[in-house]
């Protein structure tokens, strides 16, 4: 992988940040680093981690292998990467108070990581720079996911890796239905009891991802990741489907396939 240069992170840190959905995601996340971790672990009954670990395994970070997280946050998913492997973590955020929490966690650890600002739909990578690439609860906040799913895929090497974690909606009726009840009325009530900032994210959370898999439903993103040239497309739904973890390879050569797990 090429150097960076402070220039280039901040052009690319710029990006399309006017854009409402953008906007909206920045101030989200602003006030939510001191205690993320323990309570989104919390607000999810303990499933969170629990993906994130899943999320790990789908990837499988060898040693020696170049390993992109993207909206890396608070560096969760990046901490657990390195402690898979010999691996060498490279995370990306847009957001610099989630950052600073992530540089705030690996301080003093001298693990192999690098933290940079910049925007998972103009990374400022050359092509087939990693190994491997992770994603977290990412695609609901770009404008474009089709277009950010290439892009993604671009930086990573013929036969690398790429795995997913997001939101999940129930497909079962009974568990849809608790999952309606919790996210409109639990998850705000539980937010507005830890502080004003997870209020707002309770309140957010069960429109937002119900809305992004009724304008693309989860055969479509399948379809975006193999038009990213991903193939071997796997989808595991895990906690009665309130959490998605996706993995694939990046194509060799022309063709690429998908599954659906249930």
């Amino acid at each position: 992988m090429s150097a960076h240069t402070p220039s280039t992170v901040a052009d690319v840190a710029s990006t399309d940040l006017g854009s409402a959905r953008k906007r909206e995601a920045l101030e989200l996340f602003r006030g939510l680093p001191r205690h993320y971790d323990r309570l989104s672990s919390a607000l999810s009954f303990g499933q969170d981690p629990r993906w994130r670990r899943a999320l790990v395994s789908a990837v499988a970070p060898a040693s020696g292998e170049r390993v992109l997280d993207v909206a890396t946050g608070t560096g969760m998913v990046a901490a657990e990467l390195l402690a898979r492997s010999g691996c060498s973590v490279v995370g990306i955020d847009q957001s610099s108070e989630m950052l600073a929490g992530a540089r705030a966690r690996f301080a003093g650890s001298g693990a192999d990581v690098e933290l940079i600002e910049g925007q998972a739909e103009a990374l400022p990578f050359p092509d087939a720079s990693f190994d491997a690439l992770t994603f977290t609860y990412l695609l609901r906040y770009v404008e474009d996911p089709r277009a950010t799913m290439r892009e993604l895929a671009r930086v990573v090497r013929p036969g690398g890796r790429v795995a997913s974690l997001e939101f999940g909606v129930p497909p079962r009726p009974v568990a849809r239905e608790a999952w309606g009840l919790y996210t409109a009325i639990g998850l705000p009530t539980l937010g507005r009891l830890a502080s004003r900032e997870w209020a707002e994210v309770g309140r957010f959370l069960g429109p937002s991802i119900r809305g992004f898999y009724e304008r693309h439903p989860l055969p479509v993103i399948v379809d975006y990741w193999r038009q990213a040239g991903l193939e071997d497309v796997v989808v595991r739904r895990m906690s009665l489907g309130g959490g998605i973890v996706m993995s694939a390879r990046k194509a060799r050569a022309a063709g690429a396939s998908g599954v659906l797990g249930n």
